[in-house]
């Protein structure tokens, strides 16, 4: 047996699953001559949330960050993270933005694709494998590890022959929900080795405590490569630390041969991150979750669950829609937990428990999964589930889902050229992914300070206001921060606009169910709607949700326009 070889993830799935994707580029490059020389065998630095959350929240151009990080880390392969025919968003792109996307991510430093599938079809990889040999990069093939009544080793290591027959040069286990227990790693990977001729990674998570062991046992089963993380941003729903593996496996036969004392000062530099990011830390991610074995929620999507409960004002009931999970994902053919259906099943639990039945608000991105667009669930789904979630009339596809997708790109570039967000390549496929949030990135639009009435004269009319948004500047870069000034609710600041959007029990009134972006309006004053059509649409926890119709009627009243921000209760429409 050779030496085990390591996958740093600190600037990739380290902080996705312990700060929520938060950490900035100029936080990155001071440590990276340092960490170049450490003598990893990647580098995981983009992919997964990062291409969101820069363009969504740090205002960061996710491109920019992958040259600069490429011209600091000349030395260190760089490794993504590719959702399959997802990509970096959440639902399936045409084969010409697959093909265009990986080729400009190999131009611009990426030496490494990491390609996995949410439900474990070989037929939703098949392009971006194809489009990273042509590339010339290295494709790591993988398997989304998961337990349920349907999945088995022979499953398991059928698809990995499957992906070293499509000339994939290694293979990952992603075990996004840490579930591998000692036993299990040793089963799997010792299989493997004596089924396939490629190298094997293990990729896991702290989340239910056996990790460390977890990857003991896949050293003795034969692995090749483990994933970890510096100490400061490890455990919990992140990697083991990389100092304590390195340590563990010194003076064995599976030696990393990295020096631990070179380590030292990375991780001193890593301390100092996780305070400066402290506040965006939730205990209940860094804590061991033995419930993650009932749950199986995987630890990105942990964090990301506590966030969206809060965002809706429901944080006290994360335990109710922890215990929803399950029925859930049963009920959806038990896929695997991983981005995107994690936050399809994760999402479709928080609708159940929020509006107090299930399925009575269902996703497009569930009703997309039911209809089979993102593959064929590993197990069948009940006839009645079909049913509830997409009606009587619709059959599930059986075809490759990017089978029904026409061409994108000429499209995708005729609008971006149109919008006049167009500065380079790149942006048209930051546009393609993320039509709804990236014109307003790609515009460089900053958020104007918005008002809330303090207090009102005796005639109704504000007597002052109260700043909810201010422009902070910090070391020269400029934030935008929101305040919730005490006494007042988020939704009394967010109806404070210049527009009033009415809340509560009004006639006629169709209202939003949850706090979210208005991502569409369909209708228009005077339009005829029957009963369950839909209104409008909200993006809301990073999916698309359906606002119907509850009676038949007239439009009479629009009270929203695309990009408005609403809270539940908001009413959106009249329909009399």
């Amino acid at each position: 047996m050779s030496k085990v070889q390591l996958t740093e993830t600190i600037f990739r799935d380290a902080h996705q699953s312990l700060i929520a994707t938060r950490m900035r580029t100029r936080d990155m490059l001071p440590i990276c001559e340092k960490l170049d020389d450490v003598g990893f065998f990647s580098l995981e630095v983009w992919g997964g949330a990062t291409f969101d959350t820069c363009i969504r929240y740090l205002n960061e151009d996710p491109w920019e960050r992958l040259v600069q990080l490429k011209e600091h880390l000349p030395k260190t392969p760089l490794q993504m993270l590719l959702r399959g025919q997802n990509l970096v968003g959440y639902r399936h792109y045409a084969d010409d933005v697959v093909d265009e996307f990986v080729a400009k991510a190999a131009q611009n430093g990426v030496d490494i694709f990491r390609i996995f599938d949410a439900v474990n079809d070989i037929r939703n990889l098949t392009q971006a494998i194809t489009a990273t040999k042509r590339a010339g990069a290295h494709a790591q093939g993988a398997l989304s590890y998961t337990i349920s009544p349907v999945h088995t080793l022979d499953q398991f290591v059928d698809m990995a022959k499957e992906l070293e027959a499509l000339e994939c040069d290694s293979l990952c286990i992603k075990d996004m929900a840490g579930l591998m227990t000692p036993h299990a790693a040793y089963e799997v990977i010792s299989t493997l080795k004596r089924e396939i001729d490629i190298p094997v990674c293990l990729h896991t998570h702290c989340t239910s405590g056996m990790a460390p062991m977890t990857y003991m046992a896949a050293c003795y089963a034969g692995v090749d490569i483990l994933d970890t993380a510096f100490s400061p941003l490890s455990g919990g729903t992140s990697q083991p630390p990389t100092e304590s593996i390195v340590a563990a496996l010194a003076d064995t036969r599976y030696s990393t041969g990295i020096d631990l004392v070179s380590l030292s000062d990375i991780k001193d530099y890593f301390e100092e991150m996780r305070e400066k990011y402290l506040g965006l830390i939730d205990p209940i991610s860094e804590r061991v979750d033995t419930n993650v074995l009932i749950y199986q929620l995987p630890g990105g999507m942990l964090s990301n669950l506590i966030s969206q409960l809060k965002e809706q004002n429901a944080a006290d009931r994360y335990k109710e829609v922890l215990e929803e999970l399950p029925h859930v994902r049963k009920d959806l053919g038990y896929p695997p937990l991983v981005t995107p259906t994690s936050q399809i099943v994760g999402t479709q639990a928080v609708l159940n428990v929020l509006t107090g039945e299930r399925y009575k608000t269902v996703t497009k991105e569930t009703k997309d999964y039911v209809k089979g667009l993102y593959g064929k669930s590993p197990a069948p789904i009940h006839d009645e589930i079909i049913a509830a979630i997409i009606g009587e009339d619709e059959e599930p596809i059986t075809c490759r889902p990017a089978d029904l997708i026409k061409p994108e790109m000429d499209k995708m570039r005729a609008e971006a050229n149109e919008l006049r967000i167009v500065k380079k390549d790149e942006d048209v496929l930051t546009y393609a992914l993320y039509p709804a949030i990236a014109p307003a990135f790609l515009r460089g639009e900053t958020v104007e300070e918005k008002l809330v009435p303090s207090r009102k004269d005796s005639d109704g009319a504000p007597a002052g206001a109260i700043p909810t948004e201010y422009k902070v500047n910090v070391d020269g870069e400029e934030f935008h921060v929101k305040l919730n000034p005490v006494g007042y609710s988020v939704a009394e600041i967010s109806s404070a606009d210049s527009k009033s959007i009415p809340k509560g029990d009004v006639k006629g009134g169709v209202s939003s169910h949850m706090q979210g972006m208005v991502l569409k309006v369909l209708v228009k004053v005077g339009d005829n709607v029957s009963d369950g059509d839909v209104v409008a649409v909200l993006e809301a926890m990073k999916m698309e949700n359906d606002i119907h119709s509850p009676h038949t009627g007239t439009v009479s009243e629009i009270f929203v326009d695309v990009g408005d921000i609403v809270t539940a209760g908001n009413v959106l429409v009249i329909v009399e």
